[in-house]
């Protein structure tokens, strides 16, 4: 079979019954293969400068290495293509758009500790307006003459974009110290990969508005509890999943990011050594994957199937990239040495993923991306007037002192270096001209807490800080909004809000999360989006 030949469509008509034995030799091939695939990589001999083979065969050398461990088809992929499952392998919704319309971005943003409700009431509210807020009463009030709390003074300038979302609970979703990707997928899970019960609406809106890269997600993972842990600089599962039991993966340093989103047009020659080499093992599996599957029935055929499927997806994904290797020079981020050390703060951590986030997002690589600031499991280092200090935010949401510094005026460092980096995003894609407009006006940015209210939280509210153009389809902006708190008539949840969101943008899903079968006892109707929000 060619490699231009479909792998799955040539798969289908091998089903032949074959002996126990015979499948049991077949979970085997991938061991066989990688040394095939070394042996005939070496002969192909890159137009490689002769001081550059020395590395190409140290390389090989190290893939020979790894594939002696390998016992599985499995085990071959996790070592070969680590980097091509990061993007996610889902089918591409057909983009029913006008080629020269823009296509919507959206921003995942969320942290771990909780995020205060009371931290984002505006203080020039009247003691009406915040008693009216105290008893988790409806609010819906302009922004416009109001002061932001101090901590948000950075979003001063856009707060003409800006949203302040309150009463939205989450009692349906996993809540306190972790919560993995409950928040954004609206159900209850944990660190176990069945746990996730379908995609979260990160990659339900990607899908909506296609892209090369369809998504991708960035992290700062924690060092000790949650998942995964201690893997800062690795990458690793992330907080955003594809699908029904199928976890996203992400990236956990800047510089890793970089090379992986932008290899393609390194400059580096190792970097383009590793991926031709990754192209070539590609196209070796897709053109060998049909004639070891031949004899091959049941499970072991559905494996190899969604295997074929998931290399089908990134050589398309890869020659789509390839093709917009002029458009990725333009935009490959030129980082901070700081956000490039082995010892960088957390701070500078988060401010290079930034802008690999800002690059991949004005490149055109994706439409969205996930960004996991903090989790409660990490180490805290680079506060301002606490740089000495490595804080355990765990301890902070138990009240500690830190340095002499009281827990909830570190917690308000941290929110307002947040704002920081979300002014950057914002003030960047207004600062880029697209159609008649600017790319900000075709993006919406969500900042909130991954387990709700506070550290111990019992899901009662997610607090949500919004940022939005103006072709954003919901009638959000300039507002302060509170929804009827949790058990009144007229409250809302996270799945209500992501629903309004998908409705808006064109998936008419009738209602997007698990309900929460605690507000049954309260006669309220959780289906559906919230009216009032879209335009």
């Amino acid at each position: 079979m060619s490699c231009g030949t479909s792998v799955h469509s040539s798969l289908k008509h091998q089903r032949q019954p074959v002996t126990n034995q015979g499948n049991h030799r077949k979970l085997h091939w991938f061991r066989k293969s990688i040394a095939e695939i070394l042996c005939w990589w070496h002969q192909q001999r890159l137009c490689l400068p002769a001081e550059d083979s020395s590395g190409l065969h140290a390389e090989i050398a190290q893939l020979a290495q790894k594939c002696k461990d390998m016992s599985s088809r499995r085990g071959f992929l996790q070592t070969s293509l680590t980097a091509a499952v990061l993007s996610s392998f889902p089918e591409m919704a057909a983009a029913n758009r006008s080629a020269s319309k823009a296509p919507l971005r959206f921003i995942f943003m969320h942290r771990g500790n909780g995020l205060f409700p009371q931290a984002l009431v505006p203080p020039s509210f009247t003691e009406e307006q915040k008693q009216l807020d105290q008893k988790k009463e409806a609010l819906d009030l302009d922004l416009d003459g109001h002061d932001l709390p101090d901590w948000m003074s950075p979003l001063s300038a856009h707060q003409n974009d800006l949203t302040i979302l309150q009463g939205l609970s989450g009692k349906m979703c996993t809540v306190g110290h972790h919560s993995w990707c409950s928040a954004l997928g609206v159900f209850k899970a944990n660190e176990r990969i069945s746990s996730i019960r379908w995609a979260t609406v990160d990659f339900e809106l990607a899908r909506l508005f296609p892209s090369p890269m369809q998504h991708i997600e960035l992290a700062v993972f924690p060092l000790d509890g949650g998942n995964p842990r201690g893997s800062l600089d690795g990458i690793a599962q992330g907080f955003s999943a594809r699908g029904p039991q199928q976890p996203n993966y992400a990236f956990g340093s800047p510089a890793g990011a970089l090379r992986e989103l932008f290899k393609s047009v390194s400059q580096n020659p190792a970097d383009q050594t590793a991926y031709q080499l990754e192209r070539e093992i590609l196209a070796f599996v897709a053109g060998n994957e049909g004639r070891r599957a031949a004899g091959l029935n049941g499970i072991e055929y559905r494996k190899i199937a969604e295997y074929a499927e998931s290399v089908e997806s990134v050589q398309t994904r890869n020659n789509r990239i390839d093709r917009m290797a002029d458009v990725l020079r333009q935009h490959v981020p030129q980082l901070d040495p700081r956000y490039l050390a082995e010892d960088m703060s957390t701070l500078d951590r988060q401010r290079g993923h930034t802008e690999v986030l800002l690059a991949a997002l004005t490149s055109g690589l994706t439409n969205v991306a996930a960004f996991t600031v903090d989790e409660l499991g990490h180490h805290y280092t680079g506060v301002p007037g606490l740089e000495g200090e490595k804080i355990n935010m765990h301890d902070i949401g138990h009240g500690k002192v830190i340095g002499g510094v009281e827990a909830t005026e570190v917690r308000r460092r941290c929110r307002q270096h947040h704002m920081s980096l979300i002014d950057t995003i914002v003030t960047r894609l207004k600062g880029i001209r697209e159609g008649d407009g600017t790319m900000f006006d075709n993006t919406m940015l969500c900042y909130f807490p991954d387990g709700g209210e506070t550290h111990h939280a019992q899901g009662t509210e997610f607090p949500f800080i919004v940022l939005s153009g103006s072709n954003v389809p919901l009638n959000i902006r300039r507002r302060y909004l509170r929804l009827p708190g949790y058990g009144q008539q007229g409250h809302r949840t996270l799945g209500n809000w992501y629903t309004t969101i998908l409705n808006a943008c064109g998936n008419s899903i009738e209602h997007y999360g698990a309900l929460d079968t605690g507000l049954n006892r309260f006669g309220i109707d959780q289906l559906g989006n919230i009216p009032d929000l879209l335009t």
